[in-house]
């Protein structure tokens, strides 16, 4: 009878992180302790997208008692050098600006103090004076000839522009029955995680090191471009993460500047400096996907088969081109057709830099850009044809027996059967009743369509397929780059305990629960004796440059090492063991927490004791064996290569297969979507944690609810930041995400040491373009770009032009002041018992200026009608100081005048003019009547729409009331009066 063992991989095992989780024991950046003397920094940002920095002005913060040190950009040149992009080009990205910002939010001063609050407070006492200078926000406004230049250097805002050809797209497009194209603009979103960035970092004079301590996603080819930014060799820098994440979904791979700055302010001040982001911060300044402007033209024949596609692409990725980028461009450059079995294809991309955030890796990034062109020209080819387009797709679909198949770019697709995956999707998703629904909800005269999508989710990216945007002389002159690797360490202790460390950081995929599932499998032993290290030191564990935790790498190749590094460790120890049991070592088998014969379960040892034998009796180890303590893998596939002479990549290892349909119904008044189904098939190969692939798949789609329906980084003409906080960037919550049904099959992979491959992006690129089919299906409309906002529906249901969008969601409006600010409007009125003169009078005195200005310290008259002021102001979660000048012009003593001011700050700049016009009331009293026009910019317009109505209208209304109040007027409403007097205070 032999021994048994209960199989983990394969089961829903009770995640082994959840119960620290759930009960607060989380252990993220924020709540690990620091040395003692560390001081905590905060980031003075530009208020301007683009400017002239003039001067900083630091005396009021070094000033302030708790302050020490204010950093500019000049005060780290000597010790910081420029962040390396990923190609050549003539751009200086630093970590903080030193002449010039490019984008709103750009650091321009680091504050150092012993606390936070104390740093930020410092950061309200900097006076930074700037040159504004013209700023260009759409991408192909960069392109025009007279667009503001961003680096004056590289001489235009087109920093690569590469063309590309496969087979003969060219005769495919002449011989073809019919053409279409659609132009898409994919806009901006990112991936908002719980925590934000976060950095501890500490310079050692005695041997010039750095260790920094940042929440720090990968990839770890980053490192170097970090060590180089400091101007240390890789081993002088010490990279750590903490054990915990708070979520990252790609963006915290965007970390890697701050943990530059950082670590230069630690050095200047000679002490550890710690900085954590807020949510300001983030939303404004951190990393966002890069939005991109899309068109793609298919020939194809009457029957909807696809012969050719021709790929027009433009990358917009903010100011600065930072390391990874361009990434998101190329990432998808194998898998440019889809699942489908195209085999010409004409591909141009353009990358240019923009006012813009600068951007970087956010989930499936570079997928949704690509499939929402590519499924929404399906869809329309099948609408134009009159075909269904679930046919359409059927006839374009790689057939299964042409597994592995090559695609035209490149890409190496390892396994699958996409018929049988859309089969059962249909068939067990209920496509047919869904037919039935819209055609009951569409004789009732509703808004009802269907989506279909069809994609293929690459996993185990190809680090050499950025190289593309090279040529191949270039490629060859700096040298190859390519494939991917995954390390994992096994450790022994004495007691016969296993311990695993991979080179990956946990941002919620269950590291912990699945590598103990793996490793406990392969040694015979219960999961709890497997215990896995979460976190990774640069300077002690096993990494390379392609290590990290980002384009799904983790069940195919950080999995699948860790079972490579367990089979090696336990067939070693098979070895020992044989020795001391007299048996081949082919003979035993691992099981149940023992090591025995197959044939004679009785010859046994427990594991516990043999994997201790290196450790206690190392005597007793076959010296051939050598000591069985530790065991690494490093695992690298052979199938990554480089970029070929002709640009052909497989850019990622595996690929997995989605089909998605759903059926949405849009209220013709309020532009309600209503989601009435979804359905997902995946086959993401062998799956390791089937609860686990659900809850990815059920985040991933959430995720992308919010890219399709709610989502956007906004910005004005002139490049201010409209959407900086979650009033106006709207995330899905759990009332808004539907019930999703989930569907799987497995082809294992045959290039994974599993058979897994990824899975935790695939909805963030096929579920935008399934709901905008839908939505085009329901609205009979050809084109529709993202977000579905209610707005934009319901116009389009009505068959207007698509409206305005409201505040804080797209260009703002024109004002005199500056164009892209927040301007808002209003009028008021007010009734005093002075009469006009004496107002008037009030009007040009400073001391019932300052008593009537909101937040005013002082006012100081520079002329009869000049007058300047300290001020506090705040808007929501935005408070700061500003310098205040006030105007008054076309006076009409005691009748009318204009009040013009300004005011600019740390936080931002704003103006306003307000006409003021002072009428008797017929009783010896005044009417005070009022309109204004305002505009913000910097920080605070980026608090959005909702707040800054009616801040302005709470702030400008306080100084006409209280004008009023000084002018005798404004009394108190009956009710409240009466109970002030009871207090015995008049009103």
């Amino acid at each position: 009878m032999g021994i048994a063992h209960r199989r983990f991989v394969g089961q829903s095992i009770e995640r082994v992180e959840d119960a620290a989780l759930l009960s607060g024991r989380g252990r993220y950046i924020d709540d690990l302790g620091h040395k003692p003397g560390t001081l905590h920094a905060a980031i003075l940002r530009s208020p301007h997208a683009h400017a002239d920095i003039l001067g900083i002005d630091a005396t009021a913060a070094l000033a302030l008692p708790g302050v020490v040190a204010v950093l500019t950009g000049r005060d780290l040149l000597d010790i910081t050098g420029p962040l390396v992009p990923a190609l050549r080009a003539a751009v200086d990205a630093r970590v903080i600006a030193v002449d010039r910002v490019r984008y709103v939010g750009e650091p321009v001063a680091v504050v150092v103090a012993q606390d936070r609050y104390l740093a930020e407070d410092g950061c309200d006492l900097i006076e930074a004076e700037y040159r504004v200078r013209p700023a260009v926000v759409d991408p192909l406004a960069a392109l025009a000839p007279d667009a503001p230049v961003l680096h004056d250097g590289a001489g235009a805002n087109l920093v690569s522009d590469r063309s590309f050809r496969y087979g003969d797209p060219e005769a495919a497009f002449a011989q073809a029955p019919r053409t279409l194209s659609v132009t898409v603009r994919y806009p901006r979103n990112t991936g908002s995680p719980m925590e934000t960035y976060g950095v501890v970092a500490e310079y050692d004079p005695g041997d010039d090191s750095y260790d920094v301590l940042a929440n720090f996603q990968g990839p770890f080819s980053i490192h170097a471009v970090l060590a180089r930014a400091l101007k240390v060799p890789g081993n002088r820098l010490r990279l750590r993460t903490p054990p915990d994440s708070g979520g990252s979904f790609g963006v915290k791979q965007g970390v890697a500047p701050y943990a530059v700055l950082i670590a230069a302010a630690a050095r200047r001040v000679g002490r550890p400096v710690k900085w954590i982001e807020d949510r300001l911060e983030h939303l404004a300044a951190s990393v966002s996907a890069t939005n991109r402007v899309t068109t793609l033209t298919a020939a194809f024949d009457e029957e909807g088969r696809i012969a050719a596609l021709d790929w027009d692409q433009v990358e917009d990725c903010g100011a600065y081109l930072r390391a990874p980028e361009p990434a998101t461009l190329y990432r998808m450059h194998g898998n440019m057709t889809g699942a489908y079995a195209i085999r010409h294809v004409r591909i141009r991309n353009r990358v240019v830099l923009t006012n813009k955030t600068p951007t970087g890796l956010v989930r499936g990034f570079g997928g949704p850009q690509v499939y929402y062109p590519l499924e929404r020209l399906v869809q329309r080819i099948a609408v134009t044809l009159g075909l269904d387009p679930l046919d359409v797709i059927r006839r374009n679909l790689i057939p299964a027996d042409a597994f592995p198949y090559r695609t035209a770019t490149g890409a190496l697709y390892d396994s699958g059967d996409y018929q049988r995956a859309l089969d059962e999707a249909v068939r067990d998703g209920g496509l047919e009743e869904l037919r039935r629904r819209r055609a009951a909800a569409r004789a009732e005269g509703r808004l009802y369509g269907i989506g279909l999508t069809a994609a293929v989710e690459p996993s185990v990216s190809n680090m050499g397929y950025i190289t593309t945007v090279l040529t191949a002389a270039e490629r060859a002159k700096a040298g190859p780059k390519n494939g991917a690797q995954a390390t994992a360490t096994i450790t022994l202790d004495p007691v016969g305990s296993v311990t695993v460390q991979v080179a990956s950081v946990p941002q919620g995929q269950g590291h912990r629960t699945v590598l103990a599932q793996v490793v406990a499998d392969v040694l015979g032993i219960p999961m709890d004796q497997v215990r896995v290290t979460a976190d990774l030191d640069t300077a002690k564990d096993a990494w390379s440059i392609a290590s990290g935790n980002y384009s799904s790498r983790f069940a195919a190749a950080v999995a699948g090492v860790a079972h490579q590094a367990a089979t090696r460790l336990r067939d070693r120890l098979a070895a020992v063991a044989a020795a001391q049991l007299n048996v081949r070592p082919d003979e035993l088998v691992f099981a149940g927490g023992r090591v025995a014969s197959r044939t004679n379960p009785d010859a046994a040892l427990p594991f516990a004791r043999v994997a201790a034998t290196s450790h206690w009796s190392p005597g007793l180890v076959p010296e051939e064996v050598g000591a069985v303590i530790r065991e690494t893998a490093f695992w690298t596939p052979p199938e990554l290569t480089a970029p070929d002479e002709g640009d052909a990549v497989n850019s990622s290892l595996c690929h997995g297969f989605i089909f998605d349909f759903c059926g949405v119904e849009v209220d013709p008044v309020t532009g309600q979507l209503r989601i009435d189904r979804y359905v997902s098939m995946h086959d993401c190969g062998r799956i390791l944690h089937p609860g686990m692939v659900e809850g990815q798949v059920r985040g991933g789609f959430a995720q992308a609810l919010g890219a399709a329906v709610y989502e956007e980084l906004s910005y004005g003409e002139d490049g201010a930041f409209l959407s900086g906080t979650f009033a106006d960037y709207l995330l899905p919550t759990a009332a808004e995400v539907p019930e999703l049904t989930v569907l799987h099959v497995e082809s294992p992979s045959p290039f994974t040491p599993l058979g897994a491959k990824g899975v935790g992006e695939g909805n963030c690129m096929s579920t935008p373009v399934c709901l905008a089919n839908a939505v085009a299906d329901a609205l009979g409309l050809d084109s529709i770009d993202l977000p579905l906002t209610p707005a934009k529906l319901a116009a389009l249901a009505a068959r207007e032009e698509e409206p305005a969008p409201p505040a804080g969601h797209g260009a703002a409006p024109r004002s005199a002041a500056k164009p892209g600010d927040r301007t808002m409007r209003g009028d008021g009125s007010a009734t005093v018992s002075a009469a006009p003169e004496a107002v008037w009078a009030m009007l040009l005195d400073p001391e019932v200026l300052a008593s009537v200005i909101p937040g005013a310290h002082g006012v100081r008259k520079l002329s009869g009608t000049h007058f300047r002021a300290d001020v506090t102001l705040g808007v929501g979660p935005v408070k700061g100081r500003y310098k205040a000048d006030i105007t008054l012009s076309d006076l009409d003593p005691p009748r009318a005048a204009t009040l013009s001011g300004t005011v600019t700050g740390a936080l931002g700049n704003g103006g306003g003019t307000g006409r003021i016009t002072l009428e008797p009331d017929g009783r010896g009293g005044t009417r005070i009547g009022y309109a204004y026009e305002a505009s913000v910019g910097g920080k605070v317009a980026a608090v959005g729409g909702r707040l800054l109505d009616g801040a302005a209208r709470v702030i400008i209304g306080g100084f006409f009331s209280a004008l009023a109040r000084r002018a005798g007027g404004g009394a108190a409403p009956g009710l409240l009066r009466r109970l002030l007097a009871l207090l015995g205070i008049s009103a």
